[in-house]
């Protein structure tokens, strides 16, 4: 039987429920079981199960580039297809549901999710490194050239705008529908439904949705890993303190208490409130950085950046005969991996929090304005940090150097570096607890059957169990331990392309047979 929480059907006889709290029978004994054996497997002998990741990381980007390029590309047409075509106009929750959110916060909630941490940890460097050619460069173009320069930025839009935000899209229409207009659980099995019927209830399902657990686990705990280093090596460059493991260990905690806090508060009070917040702060880093490089020079350089996007779009979508095959699986194809890691958590959080929008709202919210922000955000700090490298700043005097530090030493050559770089900091910490706490959400969500309801405290236990895989990698593995995960992550990024393309021919065959009816 049925149950209804949240306006989604989910099976309460499938679960078990403990001192108030509500599990899925199967979904997550077995999902604790391989996060359990995966850590312990990973810490026998950290450099040798990092090796063996690696290696597996590299075999799939580079046997499976052209399958994870063209997924990429499908995704982005099947989420245009949605804005142009009727099936835009579907509504999740049907036609009379209203929206949860006010636009700005709903878009708020969703960007500091999807890509908050990485735009300032990326948002300098990857154009300087495409620039100065760090690991090659797109297209095999002459570095520290002018085109170099153009490729640089059009490169770093490409990464992280209409692709990436495709992937997300695809798996947040998916699970929306399913769950919202056919009352089916809030999980990515729900999609296999049109394919085989109730078994996607069963024994398939189960693996599908322990699989979605596990990725967005481990994905999130190597992010949560990079981002406290990040923030003790800015610490470390602003302040002159050592950067030691303590450090690193403080932000952690950080991060989980505050977490925690607003996780307790609710989507309303605590999560909506913290990533309104989150965006102020990262509005005031922006205009502060665009004051220091000039507005002029700024806005004339955004229409050179949306210019070199729309040139090298088409050239860095094709993988057939490319001259830059490892530029493009170190780069492209390693990127489309990585996003799938994070393809669970930001897409059912998407979906959770976009009731009551159709699907021309979603792909304008969800794709298109990100793509918007992501050429103010890299023209505003790479295409500026490329400016002063060609102006002979000796802030990259020996090219990149440290990725951690990339951001700061930027920083440092415009006004106001005591306010810009206390704000990465902050920023740092909040979109690391806005993050988190959807990967906490959504792990609850599917280790629960697909119940939206759950008790708070259940997903502060998830949080925990993301920080603990954290801590416990980098305590007893170091470093190694944490990059090894990371590359195991990364190799799953092809089976999950593979599984949305599943779930999308499931979505098409739904509308179309109740078109039909």
């Amino acid at each position: 039987m049925n149950h209804t929480a949240g306006g989604v059907a989910f099976r309460p006889e499938a679960n078990i429920e403990v001192l108030g709290l509500n599990f899925h029978r199967f979904i997550f004994p077995v999902s604790i079981l391989l996060m359990l054996v995966l850590v312990v497997a990973a810490l026998v002998d950290p450099p040798a199960a990092s090796l063996f990741l690696e290696h597996a990381k590299q075999a799939s980007l580079k046997y499976f580039a052209s399958f994870t390029m063209l997924a990429g590309n499908i995704m982005v047409v099947f989420c245009v297809a949605l804005a142009v075509t009727p099936y835009g106009n579907i509504r999740l929750g049907g036609k009379q549901a209203k929206p949860e959110f006010r636009t700005l916060s709903w878009f708020c909630m969703m960007f500091a999710a999807g890509m908050g941490v990485g735009l300032l940890y990326w948002g300098v460097a990857e154009p300087v490194a495409h620039y100065t050619a760090w690991f090659k460069t797109p297209l095999n173009i002459a570095k520290d050239t002018p085109e170099a320069a153009h490729a640089a930025m059009g490169a770093t839009i490409f990464h992280w705008s209409l692709h990436p935000w495709a992937i997300y899209l695809s798996t947040a229409v998916v699970v929306g529908y399913f769950g919202y207009n056919k009352g089916l659980p809030f999980s990515l099995s729900s999609g296999l439904q049109p394919f085989i019927g109730k078994a996607h209830k069963g024994a398939i399902g189960h693996i599908v949705d322990v699989f979605t657990v596990i990725i967005t686990v481990f994905g999130h705990a190597t992010s949560v890993g990079l981002a406290a280093m990040q923030a003790t090596a800015g610490i470390t460059y602003v302040l002159g303190v050592p950067n030691t493991f303590a450090y690193q260990m403080l932000f952690i905690a950080v991060v989980v208490i505050v977490a925690a806090f607003t996780l307790l508060r609710g989507l309303n009070n605590g999560i909506k409130v913290l990533s309104n917040i989150n965006m102020l702060i990262a509005l005031a880093l922006f205009v502060a950085v665009v004051s220091g490089v000039g507005g002029w020079v700024f806005l004339a350089n955004v229409v050179n950046t949306a210019t070199d996007y729309a040139t090298f779009f088409v050239p860095l979508s094709n993988w057939l005969n490319r001259p830059d095959q490892d530029w493009m699986q170190g780069w492209t194809v390693f990127y489309w991996a990585w996003w799938c890691t994070w393809g669970p958590l930001v897409g059912v959080f998407v979906a959770r929090i976009s009731k009551g929008r159709t699907l021309r709202q979603m792909v304008g919210v969800v794709m298109v304005a990100p793509t918007v922000v992501s050429i103010l955000w890299f023209t505003a700090f790479g295409n500026s940090a490329i400016d002063t490298i060609v102006a002979g700043s000796p802030a990259f005097a020996d090219g990149l150097g440290s990725v951690d530090t990339a951001i700061f030493r930027f920083l440092e050559t415009l006004p106001m570096f005591g306010f810009t770089a206390a704000a990465v900091v902050m920023l740092l910490v909040i979109f690391m607890v806005t993050s988190v706490n959807s990967a906490a959400i959504v792990v609850d969500n599917l280790a629960a059957g697909g119940n939206p309801d759950t008790p708070a405290i259940q997903q502060v236990i998830w949080l925990v169990m993301i920080a603990l895989v954290t801590v416990i990698l980098f305590v007893v593995g170091d470093q190694s331990a944490l990059k090894g995960i990371e590359a195991g992550a990364i190799a799953l990024g092809p089976p999950f392309l593979a599984l949305i393309l599943v779930l999308i021919a499931g979505f098409m065959k739904a509308v179309a047979q109740e078109a039909k009816s």
